[in-house]
């Protein structure tokens, strides 16, 4: 099922591991993150800096990092979620690291980054990214676990601008403005 525009949801409810696959030509230095936000309250942060683990609290974990240095070609960075019971939100990044190091806008609408999100009952989700908003970090798509009736996937395509990865409020920020 393609989400292709922004607004657009689909169920992803009742699985036991999610796939989430960006992959990209483009010759920039994207990275794959997912920020959240527990039933609790806790916010984190899964990116190249903090991998998660797949057996203990997230239940998220990036495989690593690809494009470094503007490196074009066949790109991809995966994240496996085997677990979202404790997650209200979890909302699934872009960014392209050497903007956001510098604080600049980042090329995404020249870019070809597309986000493919497979259970284990081998439905897929791909999400493209649906924003012409300038900035250097990318919000592509909302796992929203907030409802007793079941996660859904929304297309969320909107970009702000971050300087640095300092905060991780700053990034929340990007999320909620």
């Amino acid at each position: 099922m393609e989400l292709k525009q922004k607004g657009e949801e689909a169920n992803v409810g009742g699985f036991n591991q999610l796939m989430v696959s960006m992959k990209w030509t483009t010759a920039a230095d994207f990275d794959l993150a997912a920020a959240y936000e527990s039933k609790e309250g806790k916010h984190g942060l899964v990116y190249f800096g903090e991998l998660g683990d797949l057996n203990a609290f997230p239940y998220m974990q990036l495989s690593g990092d690809e494009g470094v240095g503007d490196t074009g070609g066949d790109n991809e960075e995966t994240m496996r979620i085997t677990k979202l019971d404790d997650m209200k939100y979890v909302w699934i990044l872009c960014w392209d690291y050497g903007k956001v190091k510098d604080g600049a806008a980042a090329r995404f609408k020249d870019s070809d980054v597309m986000l493919t999100i497979m259970d284990d009952k081998g439905t897929g989700h791909d999400v493209t990214l649906d924003t012409g908003d300038m900035g250097n970090v990318a919000l592509l798509a909302t796992i929203d676990n907030s409802s007793p009736i079941g996660a859904k996937l929304v297309n969320t395509s909107k970009a702000g601008t971050l300087k640095g990865l300092n905060k991780l409020q700053d990034l929340i920020d990007v999320i909620n403005g």
